[in-house]
């Protein structure tokens, strides 16, 4: 079932359609005047062209849900279609087509991604955030302007000359790129400070620092505000602070700085993984922590002037950025759409520095390390003024972690197979059209990520029953995998009927059990091991059988409950023909 049907049919069985909108998904109720509602359609299409593209939806009421939603369409496809170029500035060329669902008319009009920003013929000029269409103020177009025109504010003169560099600034820089085991970054460490700078795009044309240079390794940048970073750390989420550090620019040890800020106040819990390696896990992974801080730097909208803000208790560490994200990218497509810099000069200078991940990975390495530590991921959330990010801070599980430690490597670092794992520990099954905006993919390639987990050499789904003949089953957790997870499954602390059968065949082969066979069958620890046992006890499954009452050593035997062995049935014999006296051969 594609997107929109799921969306139309959860309007059909009660659901409001105000309720199912979103950044992509608008639905309208065209106005009885005609030229009302050719208006008030362009000024919707001109909000997604503005954003990240979209589609409207209109025949479809927006309260209440249910067949009675569905009012219908009769306005004229192609007519739309002109009227919305007539109407919008530049003029939009949109897809209208016509699409019938409960014996209704409704017309759907697909509306790109802009290459420039667009308005109303009135001269309103419309944004979708979120799941709304809010007005546009001149600082807004002006940034969304010379993103889509491609011009750089970080590469253009800061009018600061090179001399204003911090020479604190720059060794630090060599440092970082002395340290580096990239050989070509450490190449840039013999350079001389002019090539230096001008491999990090710090020079402009006119031979003063740029910018991107000037926010990086001067003190006093007029290009950010007096407190570039603001952190605050508490020891309860309500509290007074305890630590405040208002660091200035440059931002090349302002971020030094900061991170060392948040290592000083990490917790560790150590984490001893079946084959005896030693995992420290942090309150906060260091790596999500730093990706998020170089995004907010390197993202985040200088011109606003505001201070790039960290948050951080053991309850959650939030890093807040000013201004939108960029062009194009939104919170349901942020993992896959790849990386869109707002200001390619900085980027450029803090990937070339190390500080900052390669293209389009950044966000993908703060969800795979948080799930790897056995804790939810991140929240992204943007409004107009800005971006957030927000670890939650609760103990890590470490039955999620030492399972996706012990998955192959390739899967360990794959974002899909580890937001899958996650969401199977809440949910007994899955299937490509529930996961796709899990994983923000189209639904075939949610089913190929499926479908490769649930064969070798991973094999830790499988086909439910009652779907496997479909060409999309749904899919759940294999019963080993369940066990190796224990009670980090919400929906089933065991996989009971994987348990007894094992421990059943094992029984009747070798007469008895113990705690220790159970750990090497199930690969648990010795209280998940004797949970398993106790059970069994109390269900009458097995009974103790040794003098022996406690340790590992307890050996159980068949109780009165214990499965009888299906006795199978003797085959009939089958008697011969018998040879008839009149056979021809005799």
């Amino acid at each position: 079932m594609q997107p929109l049907e799921q969306e139309l049919r959860a309007i059909f069985t009660g659901t409001a359609a105000r309720k199912r909108e979103s950044s992509t998904l608008d639905f309208k109720e065209a106005k009885s005047n005609l030229k009302e509602a050719w208006a008030d359609l362009a000024e919707a299409a001109v909000c997604f062209v503005n954003a990240a593209g979209g589609t409207i939806v209109v025949g479809i009421a927006d309260n209440p849900g249910g067949p009675g939603a569905f009012v219908g369409c009769d306005l004229d496809a192609d007519v739309l279609r002109q009227r919305i170029y007539h109407l919008t500035s530049p003029g939009l060329l949109v897809d209208v087509a016509e699409q019938s669902y409960a014996d209704t008319r409704l017309l759907v009009i697909k509306v790109p991604e802009g290459v420039e920003v667009h308005s109303t013929v009135r001269g309103y000029t419309y944004q979708r955030v979120n799941d709304e269409c809010l007005p546009m103020r001149p600082a807004e177009v002006s940034r969304l302007t010379e993103e889509r025109r491609g011009i750089d504010w970080s590469a253009t003169s800061s009018l600061r000359p090179v001399d204003d560099v911090d020479p604190l600034a720059i060794r630090h820089c060599r440092r970082l790129l002395q340290t580096s085991g990239d050989s070509t970054r450490q190449s840039y460490a013999r350079m001389s400070d002019l090539d230096l700078l001008r491999a990090l795009r710090a020079v402009a044309e006119d031979g003063n620092l740029t910018r991107s240079g000037e926010l990086l390794l001067c003190r006093n940048a007029a290009s950010a505000p007096p407190d570039a970073v603001v952190y605050q750390h508490r020891k309860t989420q309500a509290g007074e602070p305890d630590a405040i550090l208002r660091l200035e620019t440059p931002l090349v040890l302002a971020f030094e700085d900061l991170i060392q800020a948040v290592r000083a106040r990490q917790g560790i819990t150590p984490l001893t993984l079946p084959d005896g390696q030693q995992l420290q896990i942090e309150d906060y992974p260091m790596t999500a922590v730093r990706e998020a801080v170089a995004n907010a730097l390197i993202h985040g909208d200088w011109r606003a002037r505001t201070p790039v803000s960290i948050e951080h208790s053991p309850e959650y560490l939030k890093v807040t950025s000013p201004g939108p994200l960029v062009s194009g990218i939104t919170i349901h497509n942020i993992l896959t759409k790849g990386s869109r810099a707002r200001y390619p000069a900085l980027t450029s200078a803090f990937r070339i520095l190390g500080l900052a991940e390669e293209v389009g990975q950044g966000v993908d390495r703060m969800y795979r390390e948080m799930i790897r530590s056995g804790r939810d991921t991140p929240v992204i959330a943007e409004d107009k003024d800005q971006v957030s990010v927000l670890f939650r801070g609760q103990p890590p599980n470490t039955r999620i972690a030492k399972f996706l430690a012990a998955l192959p490597p390739e899967e360990q670092n794959d974002t899909d197979t580890l937001l899958i794992v996650l969401l199977l520990c809440r949910k007994r099954t899955v299937n490509a059209g529930e996961l796709a905006p899990v994983i923000q993919r189209s639904e075939s390639e949610a089913q190929a990520v499926l479908r490769r987990l649930s064969g070798e050499p991973v094999s830790i789904l499988e086909p439910t029953r009652g779907t496997q003949s479909r060409s999309r089953p749904s899919y759940r957790l294999k019963g080993d995998a369940i066990t190796r997870l224990g009670n980090a499954v919400a929906y089933h602390g065991r996989a009971s009927e994987e348990i007894d059968r094992k421990v059943v065949d094992h029984v009747r082969d070798y007469g008895e059990i113990n705690n220790r066979t159970v750990q090497r069958l199930f690969d648990v620890d010795v209280y998940a091991a004797r949970d398993m046992l106790q059970e069994l006890v109390a269900r009458k499954m097995i009974t103790r059988i040794s003098e022996q009452t406690r340790g590992v050593a307890v050996r159980y035997g068949p109780g009165t409950k214990f499965p009888e062995t299906r006795k199978t049935a003797p085959k009939k014999r089958t008697q011969p023909p018998q040879e008839s006296e009149e056979n021809p051969l005799f």
